[in-house]
């Protein structure tokens, strides 16, 4: 299982992290992987190699390619946000308040095109099931219920899954906290490596814990991913908080961690954590029913 989830991951750090990277390389020293970078040419690129990985993926780590094959995109992107300049890097570049303003503004939406790239990488794992499995397969599906009962229940996964985050990223991707009298506390741009372990942990948890109490798939978390940015901008980087950071503060410094994180960053970490904390929540009832 372990070599089939390595050779999944391997087709996206080649493909993408590797072989699309010049169309997303910053000009920049320190510049971010940020969408205007790539183009319409480049978009295009990566959505076609998007696809491709993920239907390769499936078939490397076939029979579980289903499962398995969706953690080659966000693997190939997980490089790409290794690889980038930092949010306090763009900061430093914006440093006035109307700039911090329009940089976010920038930055805000974003994450739902990586969202989207993540989501072409899952049709072609399922391309891949439809050609492996062919027009006999039928894929067993539970009966739909009625009333509004799942939908309420996708909504509170979906919910609980932006906060839990939220919370969570706050208290692990950050480096040195400092008390300020008006804003609470600011913290400085965390390291790379921080960041990865906050973002994974911090989706890891929200996928368990929506898995547990509301038997929720990672779809609701991996969705929360591209939500937590824009939720996080429009509650911790008012005007009067950014205006405040700038008279005050250096350009390393965020009202909340989820700020520091570029959306490439948090969608790809985002997605690794959110499957992985499905499947710990699965193991987990697994251990429950046949140890207790």
């Amino acid at each position: 299982m372990k070599l089939r989830i390595a050779a999944a991951a391997a087709v996206g750090v080649v493909v993408i992290g590797i072989g699309v990277w010049p169309l997303a390389e910053p000009t920049e020293p320190f510049g971010a992987v940020r969408l205007g970078n790539l183009g319409f040419n480049g978009t295009v690129i990566l959505l076609a190699a998007a696809f491709a990985v993920g239907l390769i993926g499936y078939f490397v780590s076939w029979p579980h390619g289903r499962e398995i094959g969706i953690l080659a995109v966000p693997a190939g992107l997980a490089i790409w946000a290794v690889r980038t300049g930092n949010m306090a890097s763009q900061i430093q570049m914006a440093p006035a308040v109307a700039q911090r303003q329009a940089l976010l503004g920038q930055l805000k939406w974003e994450p739902i095109f990586w969202l989207a790239v993540i989501g072409v990488g899952f049709l072609g794992v399922l391309c891949g099931q439809k050609i492996h499995c062919g027009s006999t397969y039928a894929h067993p599906k539970d009966k739909p219920k009625s009333g509004p009962a799942p939908y309420l229940n996708a909504a509170v996964a979906l919910v609980a899954s932006v906060l839990v985050a939220v919370l969570a990223l706050d208290r692990l991707a950050q480096d040195i906290t400092m008390t300020n009298g008006s804003l609470g506390s600011v913290m400085a741009q965390p390291a790379t490596g921080q960041m990865v372990f906050g973002i994974i942990v911090a989706f890891g948890l929200a996928a368990f814990i929506v898995k547990h109490f509301l038997n929720a798939g990672y779809i609701w978390p991996i969705i929360a991913a591209a939500l937590v940015t824009p939720f996080a901008i429009t509650t911790y980087a008012k005007y009067d908080t950014l205006n405040h950071l700038a008279d005050y503060w250096p350009a390393v410094f965020f009202s909340n961690a989820a700020i520091s994180v570029l959306p490439v960053q948090m969608v790809a970490f985002g997605t690794i954590g959110a499957i992985a904390g499905y499947w710990m929540g699965i193991r987990y009832h697994f251990w429950r029913k046949h140890e207790l």
